[in-house]
């Protein structure tokens, strides 16, 4: 008797170097005819193919994958008892993988294996009953229309295999062409990726005839364009958008957030920004432009709670929209702000630390929302869905911009989208004012909605219902200064108290005391003739300062009244510091101390010797007329402090 089988498991190289029947004689072409036929399948590890354990790694395949005739050589060249070797039972592993790569098979492929399962289990069904396995395998192909030995083959595929894992062993293992494309060198694949990827977006045509002349030059290997291109199709459609297209483009691949607005409630959140309306408009000092609006929009319900036009976005324009918001509805918790120089101004948003334009300062007035407890929250800059006031501004931009009313000033959303009517007329600002006016109501109170709480109400009645439900933050009159005000911060004359704003002066009594010291100004930009209001550092209110006029260089009228308010200032001054004085200077005088007496000179113990004699130098000077001057000079040296002598120079 034979001995039994010694080996089940064959490496490429092994079955190569055995020279078998009906396999090819290389490595390289075993490897082909291996993938042509499926012997590496994800689904069969474990039956027909397993990990190659030891030194070099790589797959070995089972004795079962080989055609008949090689399997026969092997049975003889090892001494095998029998050549029907069959692999052992595949893992629980191995069936979940199968069910993997069943599920991502065509439905065509899917209904083909439930075929050949039905007529399996009609072969079992037989069989159980008592038909003897041949007459049942018979009955069945011939009354199914297929071959006996297909049947018998089907049967090979789920030998040792559950009974219900055997739908996905069942599937047709072909992919269709699944030949090997042609041979392309790696440079040449590398050249034609680097020439596609760009952001020039070059054609793939184009590309393949540059990387045939390079590989000319070169002496790369290259396939036909058709080829090329469906490697290029096989690249990751997200790299292949970033490269050509961009990070924005990258970015939209990507599903917006949707956020769950049923948690607030009515004016917790709004959201404010610009839209440009595509209306030429003609403004009342006969210019003609595109003008601008600023909105603020309830992000709870939708609705559009306040806004103003300017012929430019600007910061004003949002101060009075917002004081407009304030007044008829109350303060809101949070804002979302777009990243705009009129929203990030310190007028605005001041002292907020995250602001991202201009430099967060120290001495910086607190804007109008930190002043009045909003917290600000910047929407990510470029990025639309961040603010939902950007949809409620592209149905306003439908709808109302071509209103009939304006019917030859609709000048399009972009240049390529002109009327043929274009700049043909200009709406009247007040007949702009009036439609836009009358179109935002009728946006708010349309029903029918269904995004976020609507439910097929309007954002009126959401708003209304929340509204009715909610604690709202009522302004203060001293709030209502704040919005009413622009903020500024400004130094105090060192001297006079006075504060300069805008070319104007502004001048009180009390500002004498805040010499040299930086205040906060608030003011109405729109009239520098109101008085100021002045904020300390500490933010204390200082009190109302008014504005001082120049005066005409020869009206001698401006100058009397300044003359007078002057003299009373200072008499004002001056009872001031007599009523401060309550002693006089003789008063202050009769309450000092009697002065001291000098105290009498200490003796002296150490007497210091005078040099020379004052009468000496008095006798000598006659005689000193006739001397030189440097003999005048030792002379009297010597008579002052004792005898001098003169050294000559040994020049």
């Amino acid at each position: 008797m034979r001995a039994p089988l010694a080996q089940e498991w064959f490496s490429v190289a092994e079955l190569v170097a055995a020279q078998l029947p009906g396999l090819p004689n290389t490595q390289r072409g075993l490897s082909m005819k291996a993938d042509r036929e499926g012997w590496a399948e994800p689904g069969q590890k474990g039956v027909w193919w397993r990990d190659r354990q030891g030194r070099g790694g790589g797959i070995e395949y089972h004795l079962s994958v080989l055609p008949f005739e090689a399997q026969a050589r092997l049975a003889v060249d090892l001494s095998l008892t029998s050549t029907k070797t069959q692999p052992s039972a595949p893992s629980v592993d191995a069936a979940v993988e199968m069910w993997s790569w069943f599920e991502r098979q065509t439905d065509k492929k899917k209904q083909v294996a439930r075929e050949r399962l039905e007529a399996l289990y009609a072969v079992q069904q037989l069989t159980d009953a008592g038909v003897p396995k041949t007459r049942a395998a018979a009955t069945v192909a011939d009354l199914k229309g297929i071959a006996l030995s297909s049947l018998y083959a089907w049967e090979r595929l789920v030998h040792r295999v559950p009974r219900t894992d055997w739908m996905p062993y069942l599937a047709p293992r072909h992919g269709g062409h699944t030949t090997r494309s042609a041979d392309l060198s790696p440079e040449a694949w590398d050249f034609i990726v680097a020439d596609y990827l760009r952001p020039e977006r070059p054609t793939v045509s184009a590309c393949y005839r540059r990387l045939q002349r390079a590989a000319e030059a070169h002496g790369w290997t290259v396939p036909c364009e058709r080829t090329v291109l469906r490697k290029l199709q096989a690249l990751p459609a997200a790299m292949v958008v970033l490269a050509r297209d961009g990070r924005d483009a990258l970015k939209r691949m990507y599903p917006a957030q949707r956020r769950d607005r049923a948690a607030l409630h009515a004016l917790q959140v709004v959201n404010a920004d610009f839209h440009t309306w595509d209306v030429f408009v003609r403004f009342p000092d006969g210019s003609i432009d595109r003008p601008s609006m600023i909105a603020w929009q309830d992000i709870y319900s939708g609705k559009m709670l306040a806004w103003r036009l300017a012929r430019h976005p600007n910061k004003h324009a949002v101060r009075l929209a917002f004081g407009d918001l304030v007044e008829r509805y109350g303060i809101p918790e949070d804002c979302v702000l777009d990243n705009g120089r009129e929203f990030a101004s310190k007028w605005i948003t001041g002292g907020t630390a995250t602001r991202y334009r201009f430099k967060v300062r120290d001495e910086e007035p607190e804007g109008l929302l930190v002043q009045m407890g909003v917290t600000v929250h910047w929407a990510t800059p470029y990025a639309g869905q961040s603010k939902p006031i950007e949809r409620a501004f592209r149905d306003m931009a439908g709808d109302i911009a071509k209103h009939p009313a304006f019917a030859g000033a609709y000048v399009g959303n972009n240049p390529m989208a002109k009327p043929d009517n274009y700049g043909s007329t200009a709406v009247p600002f007040d007949t702009f004012l009036a439609v836009l006016q009358g179109e935002i109501a009728a946006h708010n109170s349309r029903v029918g909605r269904q995004g976020g709480v609507c439910a097929g109400r309007s954002f009126d009645q959401v708003f209304a219902e929340s509204y009715a439900a909610s604690a709202i933050r009522k302004p203060t009159l001293e709030q209502r200064r704040l919005w009413l005000m622009a903020a500024e911060s400004r130094m105090v004359d060192r001297l006079t108290g006075e504060l300069e704003l805008a070319g104007n002066r502004f001048w009180s009594a009390k500002l004498h005391e805040l010499r040299g010291t930086r205040v906060v100004v608030r003011f109405d930009p729109d009239n520098f003739r109101l008085p100021v209001h002045v904020y300390g550092a500490d933010g204390r209110y200082i009190g109302a300062v008014p504005c001082i006029a120049n005066a005409g260089f020869l009206n001698q009228e401006d100058a009397q009244t300044h003359s007078r308010a002057r003299k009373q200032f200072m008499r004002g001054t001056a009872a001031a510091r007599d009523a401060a004085q309550k002693m006089t200077l003789t008063q202050l005088a009769a309450a000092m101390p009697a002065p001291e007496h000098e105290p009498e000179a200490p003796a002296t113990k150490v007497v210091r010797i005078a040099w020379g004699n004052t009468a000496r130098q008095a006798q000598a000077e006659p005689e000193l007329a006739e001397q030189s001057e440097t003999e005048r000079t030792l002379t009297r040296a010597n008579l002052r402090f004792g005898p001098w002598r003169l050294v000559e120079s040994d020049e």
